[in-house]
């Protein structure tokens, strides 16, 4: 028994530790050939790092669903052209506050229905659906306004029943102003006005920006990265 272990190449205890080799990834892969055959000889060349990185970038990009009720910003975008998302920007939370205080009004007018006279009651219901429709209006206004940020230009696109587009390229912005009031500063957003040549209506004041600090330093690096600017002094 002990001859026949030597033999297989078993250590100590019968484990046979040579078997564990099948195991390194760099034995695991198998070099292939012509026609895509794999060959009979490994390839003991290492994973280098990043490998997966770049595998995953040669996979053909998956389209992103599109949200629910939100526009189709990718429709807008010069794909021929090399054109890309760098940020999409869409409203803070704290655009939806007054939809959503017109919602708390129509729930406590339906609760005030049963306690108040019958003859008040239907101009009770309609108040109530009056004001839920109007909040829903005034929130699918809100979510259907959305900031795009790409390598070539920035545009917005908003409206519900008639969409608006306005774009601008980025060699006519001059000067972005970020505005925080004290609530957004709070709550983490700001207004955007920008200062560009041509003064395109509708890209002026984009309200409601989330993380306005750090959106307005990615548009300054699409301008610099783009060549817009010169490069710094000192």
């Amino acid at each position: 028994m002990r001859k026949r272990d030597a033999e297989a190449g078993a250590g100590p205890g019968g484990r046979l530790p040579r078997l564990l080799d099948v195991h390194r990834p760099e034995r695991s892969r198998r070099r292939r050939g012509r026609g895509g055959r794999p060959g009979g000889e490994l390839d003991r060349r290492p994973l280098r790092r990043g490998d997966h990185l770049r595998r995953r970038a040669l996979r053909p990009a998956v389209q992103q669903p599109r949200p629910l009720g939100g526009p189709d910003i990718g429709r807008h975008l010069l794909r021929e052209e090399g054109e890309v998302i760098v940020d999409e920007v869409r409203h803070h939370w704290a655009a939806y506050t007054v939809p959503m205080l017109e919602v708390l009004a129509a729930v406590a007018v339906l609760a005030w229905v049963p306690v108040i006279h019958i003859d008040l009651a239907g101009l009770a219901l309609l108040l109530a659906l009056g004001l839920a429709l109007h909040a829903g209006w005034g929130a699918l206004r809100e979510h259907r306004d959305r900031f795009v940020i790409t390598n070539m230009r920035v545009f917005r696109v908003h409206g519900v029943l008639t969409t608006k587009m306005a774009t601008m390229p980025l060699h006519r912005i001059l000067d972005i102003t970020v505005v925080r009031p004290l609530h957004g500063r709070i709550f983490g957003f700001g207004h955007f006005c920008f200062e560009s040549a041509a003064q395109e209506q509708g890209l002026r004041d984009i309200r409601y920006v989330g993380r306005p600090v750090q959106r307005d330093l990615a548009i300054q690096r699409v301008v610099q990265r783009s060549g817009l600017r010169g490069p710094r002094v000192g």
